[in-house]
């Protein structure tokens, strides 16, 4: 599990250990928790660490490798290209070739939506419509995605990516949540500013050729998300040798529609203003999710599920200086 020490990665875990898995994480900690690890070992290591990753995968018989591990912020990486491509690409090239030389050769990588870019049409995203990201890091995603493919067929591997659309809420035995530092993600900045821990909610432009001119994001829980990763999982070892799929609920919902239905969750108002547009965002993004569905799975959890399921893990871990 690299990057397993993070937001979806730590959920996957606890969801492999029910299953029977033993989930060995591989995490530097910048900015994932150690905390978060509790189903299995923690191997505290850059994923470009080789000797590091080889001593895990020997250690413990690794037979699947889970890549979560990657830089994530849309604007950072409009300002700082090259530590995108340095540590979504590069790292994750050299992950890889450990992997194959020790033998992993089932590997499922944690992609993104961003790889799609801006939709022309409106309509749900398939995985075969064009991917032309318009930010460093969905072009990062794309890249390795690319990479991981070309050296499954050349080494006879199998290899699955599941693009995620937005993965929100928290665990619902309270065990885990999402504590990023800085957040960025809508619902967990709703509920922080819902609860007047933080400043008002900046929503980043309301002039999209949108419903109600905000952006639209197809929005699926995490504990959902987490029994996708195992679905796929088990594709690949009963024989499967190469899946893409989104990772969605396959609705798509604005962000004045997320404020309205924290507000009637929570019983009260978000504060929020309306600033800029943020560079690199695209109006809408919203899966087709056929693929995965026709596998087996269905998202079970609700917007609302999302919006209660934070704040119940925000009430629990209590409140964060800053945002």
């Amino acid at each position: 599990m690299a990057g397993g020490a993070g937001y979806i990665g730590s959920h996957v875990c606890k969801a492999l250990a029910a299953e029977g898995y033993l989930p060995v994480t591989l995490d530097d900690l910048s900015s994932g928790h150690a905390g978060a690890v509790r189903w299995g070992p923690l191997v505290q290591a850059d994923i470009a660490d080789a000797a590091a990753v080889a001593h895990a995968v020997q250690t413990h018989n690794v037979v699947g490798a889970l890549h979560f591990a990657a830089k994530s912020l849309v604007g950072e990486s409009v300002r700082d290209p090259l530590k995108y491509y340095r540590e979504n690409v590069g790292k994750g090239v050299a992950l890889l070739e450990v992997l194959q030389a020790t033998g992993v050769d089932a590997i499922l990588f944690s992609s993104t939506a961003a790889v799609y870019g801006s939709p022309a049409a409106p309509a749900p995203i398939r995985e075969d419509d064009p991917t032309r990201p318009i930010n460093p890091y969905g072009a990062s995603k794309l890249a390795f995605e690319d990479a991981l493919r070309s050296s499954a067929r050349a080494s006879g591997g199998r290899c699955a990516v599941l693009r995620y659309f937005n993965a929100a809420g928290a665990d619902s035995d309270g065990e885990l949540g999402e504590d990023h530092d800085p957040e960025t993600h809508l619902i967990p900045l709703i509920v922080r500013a819902s609860r007047g821990e933080t400043p008002p909610l900046r929503v980043f432009g309301d002039d999209y050729d949108t419903r109600d001119g905000t952006p639209i994001r197809d929005y699926v829980h995490v504990e959902d998300l987490a029994a996708a990763h195992l679905l796929v999982l088990g594709q690949l070892f009963q024989g499967q040798t190469e899946l893409v799929l989104n990772a969605g609920a396959g609705e798509g919902v604005s962000v004045r529609e997320v404020l309205q239905a924290a507000e009637d969750c929570l019983g009260r108002p978000t504060p929020a203003v309306v600033g800029k547009r943020r560079e690199g965002d695209p109006p809408m993004l919203v899966a087709d999710t056929s693929r995965l569905t026709a596998l087996g799975w269905a998202p079970r959890k609700s917007l609302q599920d999302m919006i209660s399921s934070t704040a119940a893990w925000r009430e629990k871990t209590g409140p964060i200086a800053s945002a």
